[in-house]
């Protein structure tokens, strides 16, 4: 996945200012307690970052 995928997908699903607030200020247990900023600067792949943030929000898997 693509960042400009996985940024589209954020605000879609989240809308563009909750989208943006969660990359930064929601710690995601599954990816090691990091920020998904955080963990896409450490060299997540967006798609595991974009799973994660889908299964902590129980975003439906029609929109994953």
């Amino acid at each position: 996945m693509r960042l400009t995928q996985f940024h589209d997908l954020v605000r879609e699903e989240f809308g563009q200012v909750r989208g943006d607030s969660l990359l930064v200020d929601h710690v995601i247990p599954a990816l090691g307690g990091k920020t998904a900023a955080d963990a896409i600067e450490d060299g997540i792949d967006p798609r595991i970052v974009w799973r994660a943030l889908c299964d902590e929000y129980d975003v439906p898997p029609q929109r994953r």
